[in-house]
């Protein structure tokens, strides 16, 4: 291949050549149009003199392809032939934060936050899964005119390098800097933020689900109002020390700024009981309701949890159990649970809840007793409701109880992780359910078919969004072949009888 330029404006399959944009030892890298039905890609054109790598490329191909994320961009095509290997990928729109910078251009401080969150959204499921990813730079997010956040495609084939999150949120701290605008409100805190993302004044480096919580904080700060309930501390100039965490993890000395000074006073009680009481259940009265799949059904009255059951007392139940002979501990299980299922306790419990009694971090993220217990399966949660004498809901009630009052489910904004009294008021719902859009995802008693696939099997329905899972929010559902099915960002919540 001579001058791979001169190619530009030639057809490649049905994909039109507009300009080479990357060249490397083995692949070019063209923006590229599908002829047939116009739509902008961005074209991988494995080189001949390389196709000996051809397995290589094609199973990097295969990774992206298995990505399914609303932030990541999605692969189109792959084509394989005696002339030619490429795949095509989504052109993601709008511009990248790093030519946003080239041109001086700079974003409210708010907007950055919102930004790395969304970015630390879809990073934390790349490294749940375990896929390993290329680094993260600036180029690689991009950001349209109505602000929707979009990250280019960086996984690849073979295990995920260890440090990977590190690198990337150093990266962005060490890179992003520039782009927050002086002046603004809540600029100190996003630079300190971006500076504790390169490592400084920690002596380590930051997680994904630290990011994620630091930002949904200054990002509520600087858009909604303060909660009555809760009385921030005044701005005020970080104090130096050998590590800012424990100031914003336990006590508030001096402050450093609004945001992270309530989120403090939102994770700082130390797990040790509730810091404020649970919210009530709320009593869906008998009739016609709205049903998730459309039009409307006659559901018998009850009364559903307006949050996810907790940490602590999930932890009642496991200690109710240990009180029990060895030969009863096995009295509240479902009758459908497999012999080899011999206890409840959730997949990393230990862990858990030792940071949720001690106010510490689990897996990045502050816990305290009043966070969602997560890591269940769905025998577990039947096991628990059999012991407190509840139930799981439906998927049609759970629709049900989220619809009273509210005529679009989509004004709910999803919440991040958090105790589940403290879910903001952009996720609580006129009649008072905590968490119905975000915080994590819940267990429902239905067995049902997925109605976008009629034909297939029935599956375990799974209902909302969550911290992790964003997308959809209140509307998302998921139906699930096996009741086994462990998350760090599933739980439930129960009708109450």
């Amino acid at each position: 291949m001579d001058d791979p330029h001169s190619r530009a404006g030639s057809l490649l399959g049905d994909y039109r050549l507009d300009a080479l944009i990357g060249e490397s030892p083995v692949t070019l890298t063209w923006l590229a149009e599908q002829a047939a039905i116009r739509r902008p890609v961005v074209l991988f054109e494995l080189k001949p003199s390389a196709f000996d790598r051809r397995e290589q490329f094609l199973a990097d191909i295969r990774v992206k392809a298995a990505v399914d994320h609303p932030l990541i961009g999605s692969v189109y095509e792959a084509v394989s032939n005696d002339q030619h290997c490429y795949a095509t990928l989504e052109r993601l729109p709008g511009t990248s934060l790093e030519a946003r910078m080239n041109a001086r251009q700079s974003l409210k401080p708010a907007q950055v936050a919102q930004i790395l969150r969304r970015v630390s959204e879809a990073c934390m499921t790349l490294e749940t899964a375990g896929i390993s990813t290329a680094s993260l730079g600036p180029d690689d997010i991009f950001l349209d005119d109505h602000g929707v956040v979009r990250i280019a495609n960086l996984a690849r084939a073979g295990d995920r390098p260890p440090g990977r999150s590190a690198d990337d949120i150093i990266t962005l701290g060490r890179t992003l800097p520039p782009l927050v605008s002086d002046g603004r409100s809540g600029a100190s805190r996003m630079v300190t933020l971006l500076s504790w993302m390169r490592g400084e004044n920690l002596g380590r480096t930051m997680t994904w689900g630290e990011v994620h919580a630091y930002t949904e904080q200054i990002e509520q700060q600087l858009i909604e109002p303060v909660s009555p309930h809760v009385s921030a501390p005044p701005t005020a100039r970080a104090v130096g020390r050998k590590s800012p965490l424990p100031l914003i993890l336990g006590v508030v000395a001096l402050g450093f700024v609004v945001a992270i000074g309530v989120m403090a006073m939102k994770f700082g009680s130390g797990g040790k009981g509730s810091s404020q009481q649970l919210p009530p259940p709320v009593i869906v009265l008998g009739g016609g309701h709205p049903l998730p799949d459309g039009g409307t059904g006659k559901l018998n009255a009850f009364s559903l949890s307006a949050h996810e059951v907790t940490v602590g007392e999930y932890a009642d139940f496991l200690a109710a159990l240990a009180s029990l002979p060895a030969e009863r501990r096995g009295a509240y299980d479902d009758a459908s649970q497999p012999e080899d299922k011999t206890d409840h306790e959730p997949e990393a419990w230990t862990a858990m809840y030792s940071a949720a009694k001690a106010g510490g971090q689990w897996e990045g993220r502050a816990m305290t007793k009043d966070c969602p217990v997560v890591n269940v399966d769905w025998w577990d949660t039947a096991a628990y409701c059999t012991w407190k004498s509840c139930r799981l809901p439906s998927q049609e009630e759970w629709f049900a109880a989220m619809r009273l009052n509210l005529p679009d489910p989509t004004a709910l904004r999803p919440a991040g992780w958090g105790p589940v009294q403290q879910v903001p008021p952009t996720d609580c719902t006129p009649s008072g359910l905590h968490g119905m859009a975000g915080s994590v995802s819940e267990w429902t008693g239905s067995f049902a078919i997925n109605p976008a696939n009629p034909l297939g099997e029935k599956g375990w329905v799974i209902i909302g969004g969550s911290f992790l899972k964003p997308a959809g929010g209140a509307l998302a559902r998921e139906w699930m072949d096996k009741r086994e099915t462990r998350r760090p960002d599933l739980g439930f919540r129960v009708v109450e009888q």
